[in-house]
């Protein structure tokens, strides 16, 4: 408690200033309250919570797990075989410089109203930090660590699992708990663009009904989520990494 005492602090007092700033505009429709918001998630909570948070899960869940695979595949790749990382690497970061909103309504375009335009667009989104934070993690191994393993006879492989993949498990959990946020993002942005369901597509017909609080609501439901998968990771990779709290 005492170490969250400060964010809380801030949160609050960012909240008081967002409150006195609302009421100070008086037009919801601009800029809705805290509590407005708050009563209006509790007002739409049967839409929100049964059918529109469900199906934004699914996209985010579906793609952060297809990011992570294929993530950790190009980092292994590239690790494994320097030619690959030549080839690879560059490719990977210019995939990064596509402006989502500009490629979204082609996945729409190509694949339809379907789950497989908003998990390519999440894909497109949280594969990059998971591949390259990776990769960095394998290429961070001391060198003289490598030399020792290999003159106790250990081969490619053994060096591979028993070093450099136990020094990769920091930079995998930094990688996922950048993803997650990133993935949840990538939903909203693609069900905004063309959806049939999903909070995206939800904020965006309050939008045309201008209903300020009514496009926040399934905001703040989104954040909350997200900042709840990322305290879940957390506590996976205290439960996994356990030495290290000795570094």
């Amino acid at each position: 408690m005492r170490k969250n005492l400060p964010s809380a602090l801030l949160v609050a007092f960012l909240l008081l200033l967002w409150q006195g700033a609302a009421m100070g505009i008086d037009a919801a429709y601009i800029l809705p309250s805290p509590v407005q918001i708050l009563v209006r998630l509790w007002e739409l909570r049967e839409p929100l919570f049964l059918v529109h948070l469900p199906a934004t899960m699914g996209v985010t869940a579906f793609g952060l797990c297809i990011s992570i695979a294929l993530g950790l595949l190009l980092a292994v790749s590239m690790d494994w075989n320097p030619k690959l990382e030549k080839a690879l690497y560059p490719v990977i970061v210019a995939s990064q410089t596509i402006p989502t909103t500009a490629i979204a309504p082609l996945f729409i375009l190509w694949f339809g109203y379907g789950i497989w335009s908003k998990v390519l667009v999440t894909i497109l989104m949280t594969f990059f930090p998971i591949a390259i934070t990776v990769f960095d993690g394998l290429k961070g191994t001391k060198r003289e660590m490598e030399e020792l393993l290999l003159t106790y006879g250990a081969g490619k492989k053994d060096i591979f699992i028993k070093l450099k993949l136990p020094t990769a498990l920091p930079h995998f959990f930094s990688a996922v708990k950048m993803s997650v946020p990133l993935s949840v993002i990538g939903a909203a942005i693609a069900e905004w663009l063309g959806a049939q369901k999903g909070l995206g597509y939800f904020s965006k017909r309050m939008m045309t009904q201008l209903d300020g609080a009514g496009v926040f609501a399934p905001v703040v439901l989104l954040s909350v989520v997200a900042m709840a998968a990322v305290g879940v990771i957390s506590m996976i990779e205290r439960k996994l990494i356990k030495w290290r709290k000795e570094l």
